[in-house]
């Protein structure tokens, strides 16, 4: 029995309102489970099973869950796709892994586009240092759309370069409604957990513009309808006002970016029942990086200038806004934080961007009560050195002192807390069953 010992400031995951902050509170695990939250108190017996960590000087968040990875991905250029795909692109999704876990403080993810069911069984495994996955495994998008990297300069029987299909990876390009059906199909027998498409044009891709339509209003309602026969939901990527409209009328669930949802849009989402993932942290990320051709600058230019209002007009509509980085490039993973830095720059308060990233995400996008620092929830929790939830850019300063997840360490910054470390995870592999 661990016992985290009078917490000077508790964020609980359970709401965006103050009633989720507690102070001077001990926290119980027991079992990679919390046991019990409660007011500070040294009642309980002490004894050889109980050992107790004084927090007083310390803040506790739930972990963060990134409901926008891609841990297949460290660049967006020709080389960087060809690594990913190449036979070392399992030695960096690991690599990434391990930092979104332990740096960035994510300890679920949801990662829309390239993992496997591979890497998400070796992190339940034990196998990989990670946090837990939920995944999409394709983003399908049509031939010349958002997912089809190959370029104007295109052999048309080259495989693609951006997630190439592969042992539990189908193609991710498809056209037609009946095609889309199957490609959902293989999705489903390949263990994905949802579905994620592409409703409108993408900034980094070669060849498509934003305001041009990516698949049409049948091929969605196909891809919703086959995927809800399936026990999946479907996420979007939809930047341009089209591809909003269509991915809410047939059926998708989550809308991700919104670079161009306005006040109509947001509320007809509301009325839908959809959530919405802004991503707000890739377009300023994007704007400071150094090798995107032209025709992509252009295009990072038109989000930017736009993608703040559309968050106003998401939040204001009182849809459900979840946070996710979008970390395509190299210097993101590891930073999974800043996408609540993002999200407060443009103007949602402190507490709605956490509760996104927390409690909010565990209801709608994992499972098993993740998310929320309460009796019976998994015992994810982030350690910190100072009032993050006010203020998330001091996670740049080094003030992360401790990652937890089920119950375990990862940072070796708290004493006398069970731990695990990449060496320990390497000796287990070795016992590993399959």
């Amino acid at each position: 029995m661990i016992v985290l010992s009078n917490i000077q400031t508790l964020y609980d995951g359970t709401s965006a309102t103050q009633d989720a902050i507690q102070e001077h509170v001990d926290v119980w695990i027991d079992e990679g489970k919390i046991e019990v939250v409660q007011p500070h108190t040294l009642k309980r017996p002490k004894g050889p099973t109980v050992t107790r960590i004084d927090c007083s000087q310390y803040t506790v968040t739930p972990g963060l869950i990134d409901c926008h990875g891609h841990v297949t991905l460290c660049g967006v250029s020709r080389d960087n796709l060809e690594r990913m795909s190449g036979p070392e692109g399992l030695i960096y999704a690991e690599r990434i892994l391990y930092t979104t876990l332990v740096n960035g403080g994510v300890t679920t993810m949801r990662d829309v586009g390239g993992a496997t069911h591979v890497l998400k069984r070796l992190v339940d495994q034990g196998v990989i240092i990670g946090p837990r996955l939920k995944i999409a495994i394709c983003m399908l998008s049509t031939t010349g759309g958002h997912a089809d990297f190959l370029g104007p300069d295109r052999c048309c029987g080259q495989v693609q370069a951006l997630w190439p299909p592969g042992p539990g990876r189908p193609s991710s390009i498809v056209d037609g409604p009946w095609a889309c059906r199957k490609r959902v199909r293989e999705i489903a027998a390949c263990g994905g957990d949802l579905v994620k498409i592409c409703a409108s044009p993408g900034v980094v891709s070669p060849s498509d513009k934003l305001e041009n339509r990516d698949f049409t209003a049948a091929e969605i309602h196909a891809i919703c309808e086959e995927a809800a026969a399936r026990g999946m939901y479907v996420a979007a990527h939809a930047h341009s006002q089209n591809g909003i409209a269509l991915a809410i009328e047939h059926g998708v669930k989550d809308i991700q970016h919104i670079s161009f949802m306005d006040e109509e849009l947001a509320e007809r989402a509301y009325v839908k029942g959809c959530t919405v993932t802004p991503t707000s942290w890739i377009g300023q990320s994007l704007t400071e990086a150094d090798d995107l051709t032209p025709f992509v600058k252009k295009k990072v230019q038109q989000v930017v200038e736009v993608h703040s209002q559309a968050v106003k007009h998401a939040f204001n509509s009182g849809l459900n806004m979840l946070g996710g980085t979008d970390p395509i490039l190299p210097g993101m993973h590891g930073r999974n934080y800043m996408e609540l830095v993002s999200l407060m720059n443009d103007g949602v308060p402190a507490l709605s961007a956490w509760h996104g990233m927390t409690g909010l995400a565990g209801d709608l996008v994992a499972e098993h009560g993740v998310g929320k620092i309460r009796a019976g929830a998994p015992a994810d929790l982030l350690v910190c050195q100072a009032n993050v939830v006010e203020q998330p850019l001091q996670f740049e300063e080094g003030v992360l002192l401790e990652v937890i997840k089920d119950g375990v360490a990862y940072r070796r910054g708290l004493p006398n807390f069970p731990s695990k470390t990449f060496d320990g995870c390497v000796a287990e592999a070795l016992n590993v069953k399959t």
